[in-house]
C-alpha cells in the first residue's frame, strides 16, 4: 500500500464517507508501529488511518488475497498476503482490487488498482450521483 497517497487523500475520502482506512500486512504490532512512524502515522493511528498487523496471516487467508507464489517463498516469505485495496460498506465488500500478475504476484511493480486516487475513482463510480458525504 502506499500510505503517503493515502494521507493526501484524507480530506477526499472522509468527503466520499470513508470512516477508517486499515493498513494491514503479515506483520507483528511492533512492525507496524515502526512502520507507521516511517509513514507519518504516529502511534500506528490518526483521524482516518488505523495500522494492524496480521500475524499470522488469518485476515488474508480469510479475504482470499493469501500469496501462494513461488518465488517469494523460496526466499521464506511465506503466507504472505497480495497487495489489495477494499473498499466495505456496511460489512459488504463494495470494490475489491488486486495488485498481480503473473510476472509480479506481490503486485509490487504495478499497484496501480490499489492506490488511493484509484479508490476514490472507485468510490465515486459507485456513487455517481452522489454530491458529498455518502
Amino acid at each position: 500500500m502506499q500510505v503517503p497517497g493515502y494521507l493526501e487523500a484524507k480530506d477526499e475520502l472522509k468527503a466520499l464517507g470513508v470512516q477508517e482506512v486499515i493498513v494491514f500486512c503479515v506483520n507483528d504490532g511492533a512492525v507496524m508501529n515502526a512502520w507507521a512512524r516511517d509513514q507519518g502515522v504516529p502511534n500506528g493511528r490518526d483521524d482516518l488511518i488505523t495500522f494492524m498487523g496480521d500475524p499470522w496471516s488469518s485476515l488474508g487467508k480469510s479475504l482470499d488475497i493469501e500469496m501462494h507464489a513461488d518465488g517469494p517463498q523460496e526466499v521464506g516469505l511465506v503466507k504472505r498476503s497480495k497487495r489489495a485495496a477494499i473498499y466495505v460498506e456496511d460489512g459488504i465488500a463494495k470494490i475489491v482490487r488486486v495488485a498481480e500478475s503473473e510476472d509480479d504476484p506481490a503486485g509490487d511493480n504495478h499497484p496501480d488498482v490499489t492506490l488511493a486516487g484509484a479508490m476514490v475513482k472507485g468510490i465515486k463510480e459507485l456513487y455517481p450521483f452522489a454530491d458529498g458525504e455518502l
